[in-house]
């Protein structure tokens, strides 16, 4: 390893003290002086490139600059009787003055609030004072790659979306700003960490355009997908919402929670506007290290509303149904999993053979015995060093375009403990289990768990040479009630265990293809109820996962599903 310059000595405040605490921190005692002189050296060197670098001015790179709007970029808070789901972080509009296409001409959008819009607070679901010093939310001086592309294509942002506590909750209770209600029912979850994109876009489903008890809605939506934030609150929410294939969509710009598993993807009420918000959003942004040489260049991405419309507009031949040719698998494990309940795991089966087979497809049962260490091995892989990224904005170890005024506290002091505790002890729990495991593990199970990654990608792809698309229930229930977050006369508030025990199990279908990389989508296939309201109808989803690259034949087994619902009503 080089070393930069030798630093004037007689210049720094680093001491030998600093330095042996630095090595017995290791585990080492320098005992001869002249090496502990020598080393001292060297730190000192190491510091006062670091200082010279903090001193510097900081560079936005002119693809990240923001776009040029027909109005100022201001914002608020909204007003609580404007907020009724609680699903708007902060409110503004935004049209881009010179757009290069109409794609989204006319739509209606919301970002999640872990996603960079120039001259907007960026929160990541949590509280002003572990975000800044003042009081004062520093804005972004980035659109992050995705909110240019929505821009451009025509798309009025109306605000960004409230999302979970350091985007580390299936449900919505988390967040500092308080619960996101489901449109459906309010108390109830809407599913998270994209929470308050899913309510905008389903509250649209129920109420239309006009402002009803939701407030203003949305017509589609941007989330982010590490565990299933994009499939899960679609699930409970009645919604679709897809998780690309990694490397599809950029992420530059977004808060990360792990490189490994970050996806940004499409919600929507329906797969036309998913494949719209797709086609625009995906595509090589020539910054984001989770893109390959897999990934297309933005004139190579696939014309998915084309490639979908055509195939619901074909002709078919005598004899053919809507669905001939494609074989979709029931896999086992998945409806096997801890947590699953009966009416999902009936609905969802009893939907898959009945539409599909009614469209003309072929339904089969397949197994993968692997996924049933599917999220074991999504948390082997990732925790140990999630807080790392999620909390302490630490790069990736690949050349990266962090958002850059996003400074979160760090370490952890007791504040910010007995916040996060009240709110979101999972996060909390993700700082305290990766410090654990790195002192009692160390990086080779992470390694190993990296390995094993391949292993189970290499199990669904064998599976996927025999079915075109797997299917799997997606969340486990239909919409819980939130935790109780505030102690009242009644009593106290849930504990820590009552607030992580209702997530439990939540992603266990859906975490598995963030680390192989596979496109998963939810789709509605059916309602349940809640034994306290059982006349209100709530939603289940199924789970579509397809072959790596191939998110257009995800979309077009929607298509069939939707088919063979008018089919076998």
């Amino acid at each position: 390893m080089s070393v930069a310059f030798l630093a004037d000595k007689t210049q720094s405040k680093i001491s030998i003290k600093d330095l042996q605490n630095a090595a017995s921190s290791l585990g080492i005692q320098i005992q001869d002086a002249q090496e502990a002189e020598d080393y001292l050296h060297l730190l000192q060197s190491a510091e006062a490139v670091m200082r010279q670098i903090e001193a510097e001015d900081d560079y936005i790179h002119p693809v990240l600059s923001p776009v040029t709007t027909t109005a100022p970029r201001h914002f608020e808070e909204p007003k609580k009787e404007d907020n009724p789901l609680n699903a708007w972080r902060h409110r503004f509009e935004l049209v881009a003055q010179i757009p290069t296409s109409t794609t989204l001409h006319g739509k209606t959008i919301a970002i999640k609030d872990n996603i960079s819009i120039g001259g907007i607070p960026t929160t990541v679901g949590t509280f002003t004072e572990l975000l800044c010093a003042d009081g004062h939310l520093p804005v972004s001086p980035i659109d992050a790659s995705v909110v240019s592309r929505v821009l451009l294509a025509g798309a009025t942002i109306k605000g960004s979306s409230t999302c979970e506590n350091y985007c580390a909750s299936p449900l919505s209770y988390s967040a500092a700003t308080g619960p996101v209600h489901n449109p459906r029912l309010r108390g109830y979850t809407t599913g998270g960490s994209s929470s308050g994109s899913a309510a905008l876009v389903a509250a649209r489903l129920l109420h239309g355009e006009d402002q009803g008890p939701c407030g203003e809605t949305v017509d589609i939506a941007i989330g982010g997908d590490q565990a299933g934030s994009v499939r899960i609150p679609a699930s409970y929410s009645g919604i679709y919402g897809l998780k690309p294939t990694y490397g599809l969509v950029p992420y530059t710009g977004a808060v990360p929670l792990a490189p490994m598993i970050d996806h940004l993807g499409p919600m929507a009420g329906n797969i036309e506007d998913i494949a719209m918000l797709l086609q625009v959003m995906a595509g090589y942004d020539g910054i984001d290290p989770r893109m390959t040489p897999e990934s297309p260049l933005r004139d190579q991405v696939p014309n998915y509303p084309k490639i979908l419309g055509d195939f619901k507009t074909r002709i078919l031949e005598d004899g053919e149904g809507f669905g001939s040719g494609l074989k979709i698998g029931l896999l086992g494990e998945s409806f096997e999993v801890m947590g699953l309940s009966d009416q999902v795991r009936d609905t969802v089966l009893e939907a898959t053979r009945r539409c599909f087979t009614a469209a003309g497809a072929e339904v089969i049962d397949i197994s993968v015995p692997m996924h049933r260490q599917g999220a074991l091995i999504w948390t082997a892989s990732t925790r140990m060093s999630m807080s790392e990224w999620a909390c302490q904005g630490k790069t990736s170890g690949f050349l990266s375009f962090l958002p850059p005024h996003i400074q979160a506290r760090w370490p952890p002091d007791q504040e910010m403990y007995e916040l996060i505790t009240a709110t979101n002890p999972a996060a909390m729990n993700m700082m305290l289990s990766g410090q654990f495991l790195k002192e009692h593990f160390g990086p080779s199970v992470e390694a190993k768990a990296h390995r094993k990654v391949f292993e189970l990608r290499a199990a669904y792809d064998r599976a996927l040479t025999e079915v075109d698309i797997l299917v799997t229930p997606c969340a486990p229930t239909v919409a819980m009630p939130h935790p109780k977050m505030q102690a009242d006369a009644e009593g106290p508030s849930s504990s820590v265990m009552d607030k992580v025990s209702v997530a439990v199990g939540v992603t266990t279908n859906t975490a598995p293809f963030n680390v192989t990389g596979h496109p998963a989508l939810n789709v509605p296939c059916g309602f349940g109820w809640d034994p306290n309201h059982v006349e209100v109808k709530l939603p289940i989803g199924m789970q579509l996962v397809g072959r790596r690259w191939e998110d257009a034949m995800v979309l077009k087994a929607a298509a069939v599903f939707e088919q063979g619902r008018k089919l076998a009503p």
